[in-house]
């Protein structure tokens, strides 16, 4: 069954690789349950049903992309809470020709990272979850609104080039990658008692490990590139944070991957993250994250925050600072 799934999706990715604003729509009734209960990111957000989900989300972006091609670079299942879950990660690559939610057509080649776990019921696709960074969009079209940490950069696929794991995988490795994403995620708790230097994170990562963020944020190298440039700046702004809604999580093999919808729940109390003063406001965050594991360490962590509902929510809208050229950086 595992296998069947994700052949499905696999399947439904080849041929949404080569889709057009025309056929969309019928390649999404192909694979998805006429009611099928779609999340996606900000502004687009929620939609119910194939016809919703390819007027308001796929057409658009085809129009504006019309040559966009999918390419997954990893590809897995798992189960969570009696769901059986497919996700995929990889970068969307078009080029841009027509206005898309607002943002000015460059004419140029954009990359468009997702994220996106799809549940799968009798064979065909009924809930997705997908987050593309659309803040990272606005940045390779001129708009920078925000000084990112660490360097933007179109987030390359495993170094180990083996993340579309269409076979069946070991168990036992399956095992050992949830528990350690589980005990690191656990440990992250320490921030409360011993600070940023005491929560041994070299338990759970390399030394050398890549965490690549999103636009705001950018990519960092290393357990020190990790907590200068990612870790430390966001827990100064969100002390309180703490687990929320998890729609899945789950490992297959060397790869483990979770979503929440909101994942974290927080409290904006310190001043900085994204240049942004405090605002005292709570804030849910739809995150997403993909792992590799190398041995007994996490080596890769591709990192999917839904930045512009996010910003939203802490009074910050940023198709208004586009709308309005208020580029800041």
């Amino acid at each position: 069954m595992t296998t069947e799934r994700k052949r499905l999706v696999h399947e439904f990715s080849q041929e949404m690789h080569g889709a057009t604003a025309e056929s969309v729509g019928g390649v999404l009734a192909d694979y998805y349950h006429d009611d099928v209960d779609w999340h996606g990111p900000a502004p687009v957000d929620a939609l119910q049903g194939v016809e919703a989900v390819a007027d308001g989300y796929w057409v658009p972006l085809l129009e504006a992309f019309p040559d966009l091609e999918r390419n997954d670079y990893i590809l897995f299942a798992g189960e969570f809470e009696g769901g059986e879950w497919v996700c995929a990660s990889g970068n969307l690559v078009g080029t841009f020709e027509n206005d898309w939610l607002g943002i000015p057509a460059t004419g140029h080649a954009t990359w468009l990272r997702y994220g996106e776990f799809h549940r799968v019921v009798d064979g065909r696709i009924a809930e997705t979850r997908l987050l593309v960074d659309v803040l990272d969009v606005m940045r390779q079209a001129g708009y920078r609104f925000f000084p990112a940490l660490g360097p933007e950069v179109v987030a390359p696929g495993p170094a180990t080039r083996d993340g579309v794991l269409l076979d069946e995988q070991d168990d036992a490795e399956s095992a050992t990658t949830l528990q350690l994403v589980e005990e690191m995620i656990d440990g992250l708790h320490d921030y409360e008692e011993k600070g940023l230097d005491g929560m041994g994170m070299e338990r759970f990562w390399h030394e050398d490990f890549t965490w690549y963020g999103p636009a705001g944020t950018g990519t960092t190298r290393g357990i020190d590139g990790f907590q200068d440039y990612h870790q430390g700046p966001f827990l100064e702004a969100f002390p309180d944070r703490r687990g929320g809604n998890h729609v899945a999580r789950f490992a297959e093999g060397t790869y483990c991957a979770s979503t929440g919808w909101p994942s974290v729940e927080a409290t904006h109390l310190g001043d900085g993250w994204m240049g942004l003063p405090a605002t005292d406001e709570s804030v849910g965050m739809r995150v997403m994250d993909f792992w590799r594991r190398e041995d007994d360490l996490l080596a890769e962590n591709w990192v999917f925050i839904d930045t512009v509902d996010l910003l939203d929510q802490l009074g910050v809208d940023v198709f208004d600072r586009l709308r309005n050229d208020q580029q800041y950086f």
